[in-house]
């Protein structure tokens, strides 16, 4: 339609009035179109201009912000709203010409509490920037729909923790439930009592008893919420305390550490403690796949976006079969241990809007990659005058 409209205008000083009266028409009824188009729209738009004064605002805008688009006119857009916050959210965001993605506010809309995102982009026309579109979503069902989702899925990694923990304490059960027969055996025999054999049993009931303690504890911290704290911090400290730690460990079992920092990282979100646990369980795991010795290597770098750091060996490697199963709960391939360490390094990688890979081949050894976001401060929108 814009080419029609232009070469109409090339052509309107030689039109007669007819003629332009039929040009009107048409722009008119394309005009209609676009508003009904525009009010036809599940979500809310608002179009500024550059004194932030809303020039077009759709039906659904108006529903969501109980305004009529004639009450939104004339005026700054904050100015026309009542709710406090989401005023102020809009002054700043249009003074300071900032975008906005998906900035979620509870409005009361159709006598009922609804979550509505805001994204804030420019409006750009050939010449450039000329103001803002603002974009109304309701969420609402959208959230349920995630929450639900969240629970069934809680509900389905539940039951396989619990049928995990089930199996697992079969085997610590079944080895007291024979030492205590045997036990009994002695004591109701008619000759004395070994001492030297009772012990023996005693102990293997003690060991059992700490391996099913050990069960417990770690299903109930797979089970429970974590009291994650993120705050401002240095990736590189806990990542060098690791490496202090497993030091002697690995010396004594001829691995050598290799830690490489590069220079500059930024400062993230964490809680040092869980991110500390998470990379002493990748490392311990690196270093039970080198029995015969080698490398375990430590490092952490960054971009503008993200800071890796990575825990690799020289060990085993992990068949490939096996590794898309590895960070499900109670999945090991060793003779001991509860299948719930890389489940517990997920979790908390996760709690730090994090995410982590692995990349291994048999005989040459694994690689865990664990990826922290950098927080990024909010973009200025590029500043446009218009052409003297």
């Amino acid at each position: 339609m814009s080419r029609f409209i232009e070469r109409a205008l090339a052509k309107a000083p030689r039109m007669n009035e007819e003629q332009l009266r039929d040009l009107l028409g048409a722009l008119a009824e394309e005009n209609s179109r676009l508003e009904t188009a525009l009010d036809s729209m599940l979500d809310g738009i608002i179009v500024c201009d550059l004194t932030h004064e809303p020039i077009i605002v759709n039906k659904t805008a108006e529903r969501m912000l109980g305004l009529s688009g004639t009450e939104l006119m004339d005026r700054p857009l904050w100015e026309s709203l009542s709710d406090q916050e989401m005023s102020e959210f809009f002054r700043n965001v249009l003074e300071s010409e900032e975008s906005a993605i998906d900035r979620e506010f509870d409005i009361d809309y159709n006598g009922r509490t609804r979550l509505i995102a805001i994204t804030v982009t420019p409006f750009v026309s050939k010449a450039g920037i000329v103001g803002n579109i603002i974009h109304l979503e309701d969420i609402t069902e959208k959230r349920k729909r995630e929450a639900q989702l969240r629970r069934a899925e809680s509900l389905a990694s539940l039951t396989t923790l619990a049928a995990g923990v089930a199996h697992e304490i079969k085997n610590p059960l079944a080895a007291i439930s024979i030492h205590i027969q045997l036990l009994q055996k002695m004591l109701k025999a008619d000759k004395p009592v070994d001492k030297a054999d009772m012990e023996h049993h005693l102990e293997v009931v003690n060991e059992e008893i700490d391996r099913l303690n050990k069960i417990v504890v770690d299903f109930l911290f797979a089970v429970r919420p974590m009291d994650v704290e993120l705050r401002d911090g240095d990736p590189k400290e806990p990542v060098e305390e690791v490496a202090e730690l497993l030091k002697s460990e690995a010396e004594s079992k001829n691995i050598r550490l290799s830690l490489k920092i590069a220079d500059n990282v930024p400062r993230i979100q964490m809680d040092k403690r869980y991110l500390k646990q998470a990379l002493l369980n990748l490392a311990k795991n690196a270093i039970a796949a080198m029995e015969d010795g080698g490398t375990l290597g430590l490092s952490v770098s960054a971009d503008t976006q993200d800071v890796y750091i990575a825990i690799s060996d020289t060990g085993t490697g992990i068949p490939e079969d096996v590794l898309p199963k590895i960070f499900e709960p109670y999945f090991t391939t060793k003779d001991t241990g509860t299948g719930l360490g890389l489940t517990i390094t997920f979790k908390i990688v996760k709690e730090h809007q994090g995410d982590i890979s692995v990349v291994s081949k048999v005989g040459e050894g694994t690689t865990f990659t664990i990826t922290l976001p950098v927080p990024q401060k909010e973009h200025k929108l590029i500043s446009w005058q218009e052409d003297k």
